[in-house]
């Protein structure tokens, strides 16, 4: 037996590269003649880097930057030399796993942290730049982002404006003058997977709002600051973007991203299959292993598992898919080539001791999903023998 062990990462506890770790061990615990080929996988978000680096060579660059609230920490993104590309994954600097719930704060919140990583990455001669959009703790449309970059923000009083979160109503003026002179000839491509437009009901602040802080009661005064914003910048670049797809990405960077970089827009799960040669790799196994911290009805829209399934169901490979928690829906996934769901708890308990033991319990998750292979594979063949 082959197995591929393709998880992306599971949030906020284990990168998709320990998450594979995990499982490989657990298996090899069992039975160590099976064969096994690891294949991390990401959409994105968390686990870009680790995905990419993985598949292509590469290493990692650590750097100083400001996390979402304006705390100094250290940063790393991805850096392929030969290439002269590097890998940056929003979460990095801007991400929500950086904060505590009770830090959430979308007036306060900066994209600032990820322009410092692209910054540092043009300086190192980056021609390349494949930047994963996922996870973000901002809905400040990019504005850090672009400050760090060099784009100045002014109020109606031509007063520059710094750190100003998601008070987007505040800016009434752009220059882009002083933007980084190497971006004129870099390279950008935007791994995501989100399509949502920058505004109304399926945009950056009616739907992933509230998980980044935004109140119900602040709903209508970020969107409308949002819409005000964007406006502006149309105006300003003399292109519109606002409803394209996956402006809303980030909280609205994928909008300023098209409006003043024209970035190739990528599909995160479909890059990295590319990448790592999937649908090829499928074709040597017999068993795929994936997994991701929660999965639910939300999971056919773009998550890893299902894209594995969809890509293994062509070939009638079973997936079987780890989780840290399910959620409604999953009944669905059946049909999108996910065999079966394994939540990887052993007992009940809370989210946060399950995520600080995320691996562990990934481990033994696997060996419990390789002794009931172990058996079903010798039933299987006392059957035939009858």
């Amino acid at each position: 037996m082959k197995i591929m062990i393709a998880p992306d990462s599971f949030k906020g506890s284990i990168s998709s590269t320990q998450a594979a770790q995990a499982i490989d061990q657990g298996i090899r615990e069992v039975d160590p003649a099976i064969e096994t080929f690891l294949l991390p996988m990401a959409d994105g978000g968390e686990g870009t880097v680790d995905a990419i680096l993985w598949n292509r060579g590469g290493k990692k660059i650590s750097c100083f930057a400001e996390d979402p609230i304006g705390r100094k920490i250290e940063a790393c993104y991805g850096w392929i030399a030969e290439e002269k590309m590097a890998i940056i994954e929003t979460a990095a600097a801007s991400g929500l796993p950086l904060l505590r719930k009770d830090e959430l704060d979308p007036y306060k919140a900066s994209s600032f942290g990820t322009g410092q990583l692209i910054v540092d990455a043009l300086e190192r001669g980056a021609e390349t730049i494949v930047l994963g959009l996922g996870g973000s703790a901002t809905v400040d449309a990019g504005v850090g982002l672009f400050q760090a970059l060099g784009l100045k923000f002014f109020d109606a009083q031509q007063q520059e404006l710094f750190r100003i979160g998601g008070k987007l109503s505040r800016v009434a003026s752009l220059d882009a003058s002083a933007l980084h002179p190497r971006l004129s000839s870099l390279k950008l491509i935007v791994a995501s997977d989100v399509t949502n437009p920058l505004l109304g009901k399926d945009g950056a602040t009616a739907v992933f709002g509230p998980q980044k802080g935004v109140s119900v009661n602040q709903l209508a005064e970020v969107e409308r600051g949002m819409e005000q914003f964007s406006r502006l910048v149309a105006e300003a670049t003399g292109e519109d973007h606002i409803q394209k797809p996956g402006s809303g990405a980030a909280g609205g960077i994928g909008f300023m991203l098209y409006s003043f970089l024209h970035a190739e827009v990528r599909n995160g799960l479909e890059m990295i299959a590319e990448i790592s040669q999937l649908e090829k790799r499928l074709l040597e196994c017999d068993l795929v292993l994936t997994g991701e911290g929660k999965i639910d009805g939300q999971s056919l829209y773009g998550k890893v598992p299902v894209g594995i399934g969809r890509a293994a169901l062509k070939n009638n490979i079973p997936v079987i898919a780890f989780a840290g928690a399910v959620g409604e829906g999953i009944e669905c996934l059946e049909e999108e080539g996910v065999t079966a769901v394994m939540v990887i708890s052993d007992r009940p308990m809370a989210v946060e001791e399950a995520m600080m033991r995320g691996e562990e319990l990934l481990f033994e998750a696997a060996k419990r999903l390789m002794k009931l292979l172990t058996i079903g594979i010798k039933f299987g063949g006392e059957a035939k023998n009858e």
